[in-house]
Formats: structure tokens, sequence, C-alpha cells
């Protein structure tokens, strides 16, 4: 009966320590590996190495991922991973953890995480003697009336001892007496009684108090022992002993019932008188648990709680209650409680793997394995577990009260990257009680976007002539993943046209997309050019996309017109002949300019400035016409010079000027005068001999005749086909101009091969002389052309055929 006390007392930490999982989902029914350690055995000490038993070589520990799991929150092992051993956590005290219960077995379980495994195991908790036996009553008081005879035997109290096997209690003495002897009798569970046998009838009047000292001993090595005093007080005679109504009383307490609550009323009776009629009651051979746990009135046998019952802990009790009458005489009784069970427990859940942050773009990903346990019994005790509704996770039983955290769809961390998982393990007893277990999973990201630009192209523009290393625009371009795989470079790509010198153009900052000019910028040579742009991002492998970028230039007033005709820069100026009887707004001649800007900097203006004689002549403002403004007279010079301005329309404008020679004539066969300049050098040249002037005349005038003759009869030709000019005067061609001439300023015509007419009259016919007097330098787009001439100024060349006619008639 006392070891059914005992193992009642410890029958829930025995359900704590006991697992109700023990098959793996690859060794699912094998029978667990037992190992053993003695108590009271230091922390860390070694136990196992478990590479054997689980079939690992040393190199696979890292990647199975093997951890200890055992029932409860408590771990007293620990798995050393670099070596394979077992270690303890912790002291065991296997008084703590079993109690009477022999063997001691501690379950646990190996667990291998990739892929997922389960191993049975059993830790065997040795006893080691390591508590002495105790008496719990200092003090044993025996009532023995003198009237007992010799051979009678007395039960007394035994004592306690938590250790099991050889290292609990063994055998009693007792000190020595004449009156009694020790008896040990063996109960039906094994336990030793010690018993007094009286050896010689009591006289009161000789000795009414006999001393004892009762000692117990344990079967350690070396021996535990523990003693206490046995006062016998001897009686007068009693003939009766009490009696119980029943001799079993069988009651039912929900747990959890209030301290002070009544349990069940055992009642006896005495039919002796006086004092050997009175009775009182007593717990016999009652555990430490129940003496703890139950209070009984010695006078009215009212049992009544001290505190709270546990279901959980303890389902019955045992209590052995005695009676004892005035003359020492007693009796017993049992008193059966058992603890009926409320749903006082939630449902407790042990996290045994947790994996806290999952890749993206995966399917069926173990997430988390957990257990649950609920240490109420029936309806109490039996669980589902659920999540939410709106997760892409599952819930997957597994072995016995065992769940796996699943995925059941591919996650995106660019549309949520985090998820507050909240599992809740609820019981079906009545009241329903729930356990919340919350977690973290953070998805990690893959490199499953590319960079995209904001745009998919790009119009930046720059004013020519600017700096070098002048930042002319960025592009900018964002990337969804995180981390390296959304660290943006930007890089220039190699152009489609090789010829294009993009290197030498632009850059890029890799970093953040500004795009930098290398060199300044010439509208008059580029005007635009494109290129594309690529943003990579820094995952593994790499994403990229491509942008196109278009740059156009400018124009900056920084060309100033050039003067085309008359060209400047020759050696003997180009006169103009006009003959007097010109009447006013005759075409003297065109000034021709061109300015290599565009839009309004390259709109001209005519001015005359200044003139020999002001108001004889007037310029044309938008067509650079030079034309007489009044009738000639006799009195008018016969050499005038005219100083015209050309500029354009730019901010600030930019001008040039050209000196115009108009010699005045009396038709063509009047010879041309040299200018005053030149007759004043030939004058102080001239020898004094007027003979050998005459020479030199003759001979110039021959060879003039003979040069001239050539070029005159070659006009001839080429002017045969009618239409005679005005005598005197150029002229350029009447009618529509071919589709090859270009709008200048939009003030008149100019051809890429300008065409001059020089129309002779007094016989001589019509020269016309065709002379390409400038390149092609407007090509179609602006970009061809500047390739072709990237320096108009400077490559410029100008070719012009002047021709001075002089006709000298000499009648001799």
């Amino acid at each position: 009966m006392e070891v059914g006390e005992r193992k009642e007392r410890f029958l829930k930490q025995r359900q704590v320590l006991i697992f109700f999982v023990f098959l793996g989902i690859t060794q699912a029914g094998s029978e667990p590996r037992h190992y053993s350690v003695a108590e009271e055995t230091e922390s860390g000490s070694f136990v196992a190495n478990l590479l054997k038993d689980l079939g690992l070589e040393i190199d696979d520990l890292a990647a199975r991922a093997p951890r200890v799991i055992s029932k409860g929150k408590k771990m007293r092992l620990h798995f050393d991973r670099q070596t394979g051993d077992l270690l303890l956590n912790e002291k065991l005290d296997r008084e703590e953890l079993c109690g009477p219960i022999e063997p001691c077995v501690l379950p646990f379980q190996m667990l291998l995480e990739n892929p997922l495994q389960f191993f049975q195991a059993e830790l065997r908790i040795r006893d080691i003697n390591d508590h002495s036996p105790v008496f719990l009553d200092k003090e044993i008081v025996l009532k023995i009336s003198e009237s007992i005879t010799p051979e009678t035997t007395f039960l007394i109290e035994r004592a306690q001892d938590l250790d099991v096997g050889s290292n609990s209690l063994q055998s009693y003495t007792v000190s020595p007496n004449s009156h009694f002897h020790l008896k040990l009798q063996e109960s039906p569970s094994g336990t030793v009684l010690p018993q007094l046998v009286l050896n010689k009838a009591l006289d009161r009047e000789e000795q009414p108090e006999i001393r004892l000292i009762l000692t117990a001993l344990d079967g350690g090595t070396p021996p535990r022992s523990g003693t206490t005093l046995v006062r016998i007080e001897v009686l007068d005679i009693n003939d009766n002993a009490p009696e119980f109504a029943k001799l079993l009383y069988e009651v039912q307490v929900l747990e959890n019932s209030p301290i002070g609550s009544q349990v069940a009323i055992v009642t006896a009776r005495d039919l002796d008188t006086g004092a050997y009629g009175e009775i009182s009651y007593v717990f016999s051979q009652a555990s430490e648990d129940i003496r703890k746990t139950f209070r009984i009135n010695e006078k009215s046998g009212e049992l009544l709680l001290t505190q709270e019952l546990d279901f959980e802990s303890i389902q019955n009790y045992t209590l052995n209650i005695q009676v004892t009458d005035g003359g020492g005489l007693s009796e017993s009784c049992v008193v059966f409680v058992q603890v009926m069970d409320l749903n006082d427990n939630p449902p407790e859940l042990t996290m045994s793997t947790l994996i806290n942050e999952i890749p993206e773009n995966l399917q069926e990903t173990i997430t988390a394995v957990f257990s649950v346990s609920d240490p109420d019994s029936g309806d109490n005790g039996r669980m589902v577990c659920s999540i939410q509704d709106d997760l892409p996770f599952i819930l997957k039983p597994s072995v016995e009260n065992f769940y796996t955290l699943v995925t059941n769809r591919a996650l995106d961390r660019e549309t949520r990257s985090e998820y507050n998982i909240t599992i809740t393990a609820t019981d079906t007893g009545t009241p329903r009680l729930k356990t919340q277990h919350h977690i973290t999973v953070l998805v990690s990201d893959v490199n499953d976007n590319a960079p995209a630009f904001t745009q998919a192209s790009y119009t930046l523009r720059v004013r020519e002539n600017n700096s070098p290393a002048l930042h002319i625009g960025t592009v900018s371009a964002t990337d969804t993943d995180a981390g390296a795989n959304a660290q943006v470079t930007y890089s220039l790509l190699p152009p489609a046209d090789p010829h294009v010198p993009l290197a030498s153009l632009v850059s890029i900052n890799a970093d953040n997309g500004h795009l930098f000019a290398l060199r300044s910028l010439d509208y008059e040579a580029l005007r635009a050019f494109e290129f594309r742009v690529g943003a990579a991002d820094r995952g593994s492998p790499p994403l990229s996309s491509q942008a196109l970028v278009r740059v156009l230039v400018e124009d900056d007033n920084d060309n100033a017109p050039f003067v085309l005709y008359p060209l400047q820069n020759t050696s003997a100026p180009c006169t103009e002949l006009l003959p007097r009887a010109a009447e006013p707004g005759y075409l003297v001649t065109k000034v021709v300019a061109v300015d290599g800007d565009a839009g309004q900097n390259a709109w001209q203006s005519y001015q005359l400035l200044k003139a020999t004689e002001p108001g004889l002549f007037g310029v044309w403002a938008h067509n650079g016409e030079v034309r007489t403004a009044r009738p000639l007279s006799e009195r008018d010079a016969a050499r005038h010079r005219l100083l015209v301005l050309v500029k354009d329309n730019g901010e600030p404008p930019l001008s040039a000027s050209v000196t115009l020679h108009v010699l005045l004539v009396d038709g063509f066969s009047q010879p041309h005068l040299p200018p005053p300049e030149a007759e004043a050098e030939a004058a102080a040249a001239a020898p004094a001999d007027p003979l050998t002037v005459y020479l030199v005349v003759a001979l110039a005038s021959v060879s003039s005749l003979f040069l001239f003759s050539v070029p005159v009869f070659v006009a001839v030709r080429l002017c045969g086909r009618g239409g005679a000019a005005r005598a005197g005067r150029c002229s350029v061609p009447e009618g529509p101009f071919p589709g090859h001439l270009v709008d200048v300023s939009g003030t008149g015509t100019l051809s890429h091969s300008y065409q001059y007419e020089v129309c002779l009259t007094g016989g001589l016919g019509t020269l016309k002389f065709l002379k390409p007097i400038i390149p092609n330098f407007l090509a179609q787009g602006g970009e061809r052309g500047s390739e072709a001439n990237p320096s108009f100024r400077n490559s410029f060349e100008f070719s012009q055929v002047f021709i001075r006619v002089s006709t000298v008639l000499s009648l001799s």
C-alpha cells in the first residue's frame, strides 16, 4: 500500500517526462536505444557517443542538423554536434524525477532535421545512496496495557527512504531491552515493516514507561541510518478496541477545490467507558505528500484539505486512518480519494525546429516542426491546431501530436517580405482552453527582378560650347529586389554605329546615373547623337535593362557672318564697274555672306556704314544687294569705296564688314583706270626716259591683247545661247533656281556651287565663267557634313575667278 502511495505521488512527474511521440518519419516503430547515467552526475558529463547509433559520420553532423528534444521546456541533455557526444545539461535527481519508480527512465528523442528523421532513446538514471532513512515522527508513542500477553506484536511507523533498490531501506534495529524484541515483516509490496514483539508481561506499577531507540538502515555502501524514539506508556487494562463503521471509504474530489474543503468523515466507536472509551483519529503510515495535503480532526474524524489538489500531479490518494481508544487499542480503515479532472491546463506547444528566414520562389518549404501536449485527460486533453486562413502556409500532422508548418505556394518577397504567424492549439474541454505561439518568418530575396528605368527613352539638351565634365542629365532605374540584388550600376552600351566616338563624348556615373559631357560640343559639327544606357543589378546572376538617350545640341551664337563675295583676303581688291548711264536702282553688286549658326543666330542683315559719296548707293538690308540710289552725273568721282556691315540676329549679335570698290565708266570701252595709289607708285617708279616708257607700254598692250583673246573667245562660245545682259553689269541667271540651292536667312538663295555670269558688250559677245565658290558645307541633318567638315572656318577654301576686261581702243 505504501508503494502505491508513492507511485501516486510521482505520477505527475512521470507524465511530464514521457514523450507522446516516439515514431520517426523514417524509423517509425523502431525499438528505443538505451543509455544510463548515475544520478547527481555533474553537468556537462559524458553520457554516450551517438554517431554509431545514428548511423552517421562526424562529417555528416552539420548537414543533418541533429538535436535532442524531450518532453516539456526543460532540456536536460545536450548533443555536441562537433563530436557526436551526448552530454548532461544539469545534475539529475532520480528521486525528484521518478520517486519510488524503478527503473527511472527519461525518454528523449534525437531529431535529424535535414531530412526530417526521429530516433527514440531512453536514459536510465541509476540510483546512488544519497538519502538516509528518515522517520517522519521523531517520537513514537505506544500505549500498551499491562494485560497484554507476551508475543503480542505492535506495528511501528516505518521510516522513509527516497532511494530505491539496494540503496533503499533494508532493516531496523532496536536498542537492547528486556521487554521487547524487533520483528521485521515484509508487506505484499515488498516494504519492510518494523514490529515490536512483547517478550514478557508489562507491570505498570514496576515500570510505567519504557524508552527504546529504533534505528532504520539502508543497503548502501556505506549504509545510511536514521533513528526515532519509541516511548511506551503502560496502561491499565482495556478489553475493547475501537471499531470503524466501514473499513473502506471511497470519495471523489474535484481538483482545485478550495483549501479547507471537507473530503470525508470517518466514524468509529468503542464499547468501553471512561478513558478507555475515548477515541482519537490519526493518519497511519501516511507519506509526506498525504500529510501536506490532508488534515484529520482527532475528535470528529473529519478529513479536510490543507492544499489544492492537482489531477495532473496525482490522480488518487490512499489514506490509512487509525483510531485509538484511551486504553491503547486501535483499529484502521482506508479512505480512497479520487481526484476529478478539470480543464485547467491549456495545451502546451514545444517548438522543435524553427526556420525564421526562407527564400522566395520555393515550393513546399518546411518552416517549423513542433509538438503539442495537454496534461489533462479525456476531452480536456484532446487538441486541435490551426493558423490564420489568409497565409500561404498550412499545418501538416506528422507523427502523434507532431506538426510541420509548410508553405503551400511560392512566396514573393516583393509582394510581402514578412509573415507573422500565430499557431493556436485548442483543447476540446469545457471550457475550451487554448495556447497561442507567435512566430515571424522573413522571406529572403532572390534576384528575380531586373532594374527598370523610369523612362524608356530620355531626351537631353545641352548648349554648345559647354565646359568639359558638364552634368547634362540623369538616367534612373529602380530594382524591387533587396540588398545586392537591388544595387544598380549604370554603364554606356557600345553604340550601334562604331564610327560614333561615344567614349569621347559622354560618360556616366556608375552609381547614380549622372551623365557628363566629356568635351565641349559644337553645334555646327554635331547637332544630335544618341546612345543606349544599361542598368545592371549586383545579383547572381545579374539582371539588366536598357534605355535610349538622345542628346540634342542647342545652337549658340558663336559664328560671325562670313563674306563669300566679294572675297576680302585677296591681294587685289575686286572692283565693280558701273556705267555712268545707270538709272536709280541699278544693281551694282551683291554681298553674299553665310553664318554657321542656326535659327535666328543665322539671320543676317546688311547695312552701309561708309561710302565715298553718301547718298549715291544703298544696300538692301535683307539680301545684300548694292544698288544706285540716284542718277549718276559727270561730277561724281570715278572711283568709290563702300564699307558694308553684315550682322546676324544672335544675342549678342556678331558681325563682319566688307569693302567694295566701284569704278564709274562710260560703257565698257573706257579703259580701266588704276587706283590713285597705283598711279602714285607708277609715277615714282617711272624712268626719266620717255622712250623706255613707250616701249614697255606697247609690249604690255600686245601681251594683254594676246592673253585676253583666248578667254574672250571661250566666253563668246559659252554665252552664245542668247539673252543679252545689260552693259557693264554681272547678273545671275533668271528663272527658278535648281533644287540643290538652299535658302540662307530667308533673304535669297545660296547654292553649293555658285554661278556667276560676266557679260561684256561692245561686240565681244557674252563671256560666262562657271566656278565652284564653296564646298558642300551644309549636308543633310548637319551630322554628316559636320563629320566631313569639322571646322568650317579653318577648312573653308574659297576660289574666285576674277575677270577684268580692259578694252583699249587706240587709233593711231
